[in-house]
């Protein structure tokens, strides 16, 4: 197919940061791809789509998101009556802005290297939640500041979902890794770790151990304390009550533990962490 360049200041005034359009897709396949100078957010707001690029296409549901960076030269087909995309046109340099300010989006989404644009799903709530903000941003001026209050809660959420691990880490690892941070699984321990992968223990202990460098215990006991700290600083609840809530009933295993991970026991902790930002004394 031939390639259609787009730039961002044909269409782009130069006092907006961001512009969001809505399209039904029709169902003729592309006589070209086209590549742009900016990035692109692109949802699947209904029905079906199949997205092409040099090497072929991919088909996304609804739900699907698409991180789609200048480099990646695509075209878009709807699959079936009523197809229907949300696209966030964003100008460069706000998004070179995020890029050096937060390090954790470093290889992924629009700072990635992928031939293909990154792609994500969201559930029915996380569509809510999305097209909410998407109007909010419609409601708004366009701005930079407006475009990165937009980007940022959405990058973190993807973030807090996913979990990057070496060249070679088996994907079930990954996806036991951030089911892990629900605490209907790490109250279980390493139990409930290795049954969100449905794999055998040994298996789940040899291959965490490869790629994490620790136990499925020891990454779970990690999470536990993480959490532990957070609750200890954000609530008055009792440290009986936080660590039955981590799923370490034993109170010596807990204070054991919670040294080990932050240095400091937990009384040490919530003075230090809670009450002494709050109301410090000599």
């Amino acid at each position: 197919m031939n390639v259609i360049v787009l730039r961002h200041k044909e269409f782009l005034p130069a006092d907006l940061a961001c512009q969001l359009s809505r399209a039904m897709l029709t169902s003729q396949r592309p006589t070209a791809l086209h590549t742009h100078d900016f990035p692109e957010l692109i949802w699947v707001q209904n029905g079906r789509i199949r997205e092409y690029g040099p090497k072929g296409h991919t088909d996304h549901k609804e739900g699907t998101l698409l991180f789609v960076r200048p480099t990646h030269a695509h075209a878009l087909q709807g699959k079936g009556e009523d197809a229907m995309v949300v696209s966030i046109a964003f100008d460069p340099k706000v998004i070179e802005a995020i890029g050096q300010q937060y390090p954790q989006v470093a290889n992924r989404f629009f700072w990635g290297n992928s031939e293909r644009p990154e792609t994500y799903t969201r559930d029915m709530q996380q569509m809510a939640d999305l097209n909410r903000a998407a109007v909010r941003l419609e409601r708004r001026n366009g701005t930079a500041l407006d475009a990165t209050a937009f980007l940022l809660p959405l990058l973190s959420e993807l973030i807090d979902e996913t979990v990057s691990l070496a060249a070679g880490a088996p994907r079930w690892l990954a996806d036991a890794c951030a089911a892990a941070r629900n605490p209907d699984v790490f109250r279980d321990g390493a139990a409930g770790f290795v049954r969100v992968t449905g794999r055998a223990h040994a298996h789940v202990s040899r291959t965490a151990r490869q790629f994490l460098g620790q136990s499925p215990s020891e990454y779970v006991n990690g999470i536990r304390m993480d959490y532990a700290g957070r609750q200890l600083i954000g609530s008055t609840d009792s440290l009986a009550e936080i660590a039955a809530d981590c799923g370490i009933p034993n109170l010596s295993h807990f204070h054991k533990l919670f040294l080990a991970h932050h240095g400091m026991t937990p009384a040490q902790f919530r003075k230090t962490r809670q009450r002494n930002t709050v109301q410090p004394v000599l």
